[in-house]
């Protein structure tokens, strides 16, 4: 199995939840630093992964999504400064503890996961997906596991449907209709989650949905002839939204399944970047640990 952590989710969380109290020499916020290396630290204590990938966001404004729709989450607040030098932060962690990283400035993290993701199964393995996102479900196939590491859950491609309403390969379109205030994303006015988990049970996409409106309004839903107006009329906006939900599976990465290996934590790195920041002995000690663990096949040396 291959892990694809979603490094945004868990940044952000340790930024939100761990005191901000927690400062390097110089008063300089290092909480979210900190929270990652403990939640990344105790993933591979826990799950020992061979194969493993951390997906980083850049957010800058040539994003694809961005060029296409420039109100794309332009709703958001810019990333605190003390947080984006968290980030790189995090990154160089995750250098010394032997876990490959990747980021981009035209994609997103959803967007590294899914094509690592589809290289993957190329080469027969499957996925862990580690996140709480649910746009990520729509990258789970058979064989692969969602895990809402938060609440310590773990969905198989059957259980995406029964958690989220709708099964993973229509997850895009299920999002397009609804829109999504968080990312400033259009949908269609009065389709809301309900509606449009019972469009997707019936349809197996945007296309075909829209392709046989007029059987919408046979439908045993209340207001099928509303629905079926609204969408006749934000058809461009469903569109637009679908374009920017769906998760890109093939963008240009220069990487072999072999560059995905975990290697054991560089001790002396991570020695020094602990003590520029003034952490003490917990995190070392847990990567001592690591060190100590029964070696996987791919767990190779630093």
């Amino acid at each position: 199995m291959l892990y694809l952590i979603d490094a945004p989710i868990f940044v952000f969380r340790a930024w939100h939840t761990v005191p901000n109290d927690v400062v390097d020499y110089d008063g300089n916020p290092v909480n979210a630093l900190h929270g990652f290396a403990r939640f990344l630290g105790d993933l591979i204590e826990r799950e020992k992964p061979g194969h493993i990938a951390v997906a980083f966001d850049e957010r800058t404004e040539n994003s694809y999504r961005t060029l296409l729709y420039p109100a794309y989450k332009a709703n958001r607040d810019p990333t605190p400064v003390e947080l984006k030098r968290q980030f790189l932060l995090c990154r160089q962690l995750c250098r010394a503890m032997g876990v490959p990283s990747f980021t981009s400035n035209e994609y997103e993290a959803d967007d590294i996961i899914g094509t690592l993701a589809e290289r993957a199964r190329a080469d027969g393995r499957n996925v862990v997906i580690v996140t709480r996102d649910k746009d990520l479900s729509q990258l789970v196939r058979r064989g692969d596991v969602y895990w809402d590491y938060l609440d310590d859950r773990r969905y198989r491609y059957d259980d995406i449907a029964e958690r989220f309403g709708v099964q993973p390969e229509r997850m895009a379109c299920f999002l397009a209709l609804m829109g999504d205030a968080v990312d400033n994303i259009p949908g269609v006015p009065g389709v809301g989650r309900k509606t449009a988990s019972m469009l997707f049970k019936h349809f197996e996409s945007l296309p075909q949905l829209y392709d046989n409106l007029d059987a919408v309004l046979k439908l045993k839903m209340r207001n099928a002839g509303f629905v079926c107006g609204q969408l006749r009329d934000y058809r461009e906006s469903a569109f637009l939204a679908r374009k920017l939900t769906g998760i890109a599976c093939d963008m240009p990465l220069e990487v072999q399944l072999s560059d995905l290996w975990r290697r054991q934590p560089n001790l002396t790195a991570l020695g020094r970047l602990y003590d520029s920041v003034g952490f003490g002995r917990l995190l070392r000690n847990q990567a001592e640990r690591i060190v100590a663990m029964r070696p996987t096949p791919a767990a190779i040396p630093a």
